[in-house]
C-alpha cells in the first residue's frame, strides 16, 4: 500500500487552499480548536438543516451501490446522520468524532446497533486495527490544506489491503457565511443564539481534488452531484505502479447510477 508524499506545486493552486501554507502550525491548531468548539456547541441543532433532501436521496443510492460491506470506519461521524446507511451493509461500524456532544446524540440515535463509538481528535488519532471501508461525510472540506496529506495518511493506515474509501462533501459553503477579509479557506458560522465561530471550509473542486489525491498515491474518482455537492471513491495505488487513474469502483458505480437515472 504505497501512499507517497505530495509534491509541492507552483501551478496556480486555488486561493482557498492557501491557509495551510500561509499560517503557522499554532494558528492552524487554534483554528481547529475553534472549529471543534463550534461543532460541540452546534450539536443540538445540527440535524435541523444539515443536508438538502436531494443530497440525501442521491447519496442513499450511491451508498447502496457502493455496498460498504464488512468492517467500516466512519470518520467525523457527528450525530450519526449517515451511520444508518452504512449499517445497512456493514458487519460493524466504528464511528469516531472529536465532539462528546455529537457522540451523545449519535449513541442515542443508534442504541442497540452494531456501532462502536470513539471520541478522538482525528488529527492526533491512530487506528488500532484496519477496516474494509473508510467513510467520511462533509469532513474533507474541514481539513486544513496543511493537514491534507497527513489526513490521507491516516486513511491509508486505516484500511486493509484491497480496502476502499467513500466520501461526500460540497464545493462551496453557504453564501451567508462568506465574510470579507476572512482568511482564505475559512468561513464564519453562527449558531441559532448568534454566537459566531471561524471554521475551516476548503472548496475542493472534483477534478482538482482527484488530481491531488493521485499525487498522494490514490486511485480516486470524484463525481459532481447537483447543487454544488460531490462524492468520491478511492483506493490506494498498489506499490510499483506508476500510472494513476480513476478508481475502478467509482467509475463503474457512476456508470450504473447513470443507467438507473
Amino acid at each position: 500500500m504505497a501512499v507517497t508524499r505530495e509534491r509541492r506545486r507552483q501551478d496556480g493552486t486555488p486561493a482557498s487552499l492557501a491557509i495551510g501554507r500561509s499560517c503557522g502550525a499554532a494558528r492552524v491548531d487554534a483554528l481547529l480548536a475553534g472549529q471543534a468548539a463550534y461543532y460541540s456547541a452546534r450539536a443540538p441543532e445540527y440535524d435541523d438543516d444539515a443536508y438538502p433532501g436531494s443530497v440525501e436521496l442521491a447519496f442513499a443510492a450511491i451508498l447502496d451501490r457502493f455496498d460498504p460491506a464488512g468492517d467500516v470506519l466512519e470518520l467525523a461521524c457527528g450525530t450519526g446522520h449517515w451511520t444508518p446507511g452504512l449499517l445497512r451493509h456493514a458487519r460493524t461500524v466504528t464511528a469516531v468524532d472529536a465532539s462528546a456532544e455529537m457522540l451523545a446524540i449519535a449513541r442515542a440515535r443508534l442504541r442497540g446497533q452494531a456501532v462502536q463509538f470513539a471520541q478522538a481528535d482525528l488529527f492526533a488519532w491512530q487506528p488500532s486495527r484496519r477496516y474494509d471501508v473508510v467513510f467520511f461525510g462533509f469532513w474533507l472540506s474541514h481539513v486544513p490544506p496543511a493537514r491534507f496529506g497527513a489526513f490521507w495518511s491516516l486513511v491509508a493506515s486505516s484500511i486493509r489491503p484491497g480496502g476502499r474509501v467513500l466520501f461526500l462533501d460540497n464545493t462551496r459553503g453557504r453564501r451567508d457565511e462568506n465574510v470579507p477579509r476572512r482568511p482564505a479557506g475559512t468561513v464564519l458560522r453562527r449558531l441559532n443564539d448568534g454566537r459566531a465561530y471561524q471554521v475551516v471550509k476548503v472548496a475542493h473542486q472534483p477534478a482538482s481534488l482527484a488530481g491531488r489525491l493521485a499525487r498522494l498515491g490514490w486511485h480516486a474518482h470524484v463525481i459532481p452531484l447537483s447543487g454544488h455537492f460531490y462524492w468520491g471513491a478511492a483506493r490506494p495505488q498498489p506499490a510499483g505502479q506508476d500510472q494513476l487513474g480513476p478508481c475502478p469502483d467509482a467509475h463503474c458505480l457512476a456508470a450504473r447510477l447513470e443507467e438507473d437515472s
